[in-house]
Formats: C-alpha cells, structure tokens, sequence
C-alpha cells in the first residue's frame, strides 16, 4: 500500500526560502513519476513540478520555473520541493503524488497520479 506524507509546510514572510518533504512508503522508487500540486482557497488544483524516477528528468509550472527546483533522495523514498523567492500568490496547500504509470505521462493533469498526500498548509505573507 502506498502512503506519502508531506511535511515542511509553514508561515513565512515573502522573498524567503521553505523546502517541503514527501515521504513515500510502498512504492517502487524506480518507476513512474512523482509530482507537486497546490491548491489555493477557492482555486482549483494546480501543478508545481514533478520528476520521473527513471531518469530524474524534470518538469516545472512556468509560475514557478527558476524558483522551485523538485529533487529525490532514493535512499530515503523521499521527494523534496525546495522554494525559493517565495511570494504571497504561492500561497497553498501543497499535495505531493505519484504514478507507477510507464510510457508517457501527461505531468501536469492530476488524474495521471493514482496516489496523494494530505498536503501541508504554506503561508506566505508580504
């Protein structure tokens, strides 16, 4: 059975940094994709980034492009999102997932992703 939990999440001001956590247990950490979505109060979900565990190839929402960067730690079964130039429109409850999909995975629509985390709340205030 797989489970991801997400940590990291918190209050910060505008401009710093936050990295988030999504660790995942049951899941192959070879195979398939991992991804970070985020919801805003009254906003639909949306995509963040995400990584193939295959390659480590890597994909970014263009709001986020040069200030995110999506990484994993094989050893550790865990998906980081380190943020960077944080601004108040970031803010969201942010949801890891994953796919054990192979062949081609359209990153950014959530019904790709077969399992989700409870998400963790960030706060950026300006």
């Amino acid at each position: 059975q797989v489970q991801l939990a997400e940590s990291g999440g918190g209050l910060v001001q505008a401009g710093v940094s936050l990295r988030l956590s999504c660790a995942a247990s049951g899941l192959t950490f070879s195979r398939g994709a991992m991804g970070w979505f985020r919801q805003a109060a009254g906003k639909e979900r949306e995509f963040v980034a995400a990584i193939r565990l295959s390659n480590s190839n890597t994909y970014y929402a263009d709001s986020v492009k040069g200030r995110f960067t999506i990484s994993r730690d094989n050893a550790k079964n865990t998906m980081y999102l380190q943020m960077n130039s944080l601004k108040p429109e970031d803010t969201a409850v942010y949801h890891c997932a994953a796919t054990t999909r192979v062949g081609v995975i359209d990153y950014p629509q959530t019904n790709q992703y077969d399992y989700w985390g409870q998400g963790t709340q960030v706060t950026v205030s300006s």
